[in-house]
């Protein structure tokens, strides 16, 4: 018995002929919807002691990065082709350094009322801090790692809330 191939799924961002496009929000419903995301940074203790102390020559690595994650989140539409441009409503961008792991940890929360989601804002922000991070202590270890970057949790829109295991 021969089995019949899964129908395919529609591409929202391809249009008939494959073409790359912008999906067409405008008709669904506006919703309250949030998105957060993490990543990390990997470092030698010593880097880590050094952003602990702000004794980076660059200046206050810790700051720079939570402000660098929330102008990311707002550019998202011009460096993710086919992202919306949205009126975000919150950013708020967490770094949490362990002393344990030799890392900084990276959390950022986007929120807005709006026709689509803000997940690739909130991975975005992560992305971006977390590149800020490397940049401001990348004169005293250039062996930092960065990683583990994902989507922690979201909620609203049409496919529902999403918590990561």
């Amino acid at each position: 018995m021969t089995k019949k191939p899964a129908p395919k799924k529609k591409l929202t961002h391809l249009d008939e002929k494959g073409a790359a496009r912008m999906v067409d929000v405008s008709d669904k419903p506006v919703t309250s919807r949030s998105a957060t995301a993490k990543g990390a940074v990997s470092m030698k203790p010593a880097t880590l002691k050094l952003i602990l102390a702000d004794k980076l020559k660059k200046g206050n690595a810790l700051e720079v990065a939570r402000l660098a994650g929330i102008m990311a989140a707002k550019k998202t539409p011009d460096l993710i082709p086919l992202c919306h441009p949205l009126a975000i409503s919150k950013v708020e961008v967490e770094l949490r350094p362990d002393k344990k792991t030799s890392s900084v940890e990276v959390e950022a929360t986007v929120k807005l009322s709006g026709q689509t989601g803000v997940e690739m804002e909130a991975l975005t922000a992560v992305s971006v801090a977390c590149l800020t991070l490397y940049d401001m202590a990348k004169a005293v270890d250039r062996s930092m790692r960065i990683g583990d970057i994902r989507l922690v949790e979201k909620s609203g829109g049409k496919s529902g809330d999403y918590r990561a295991e």
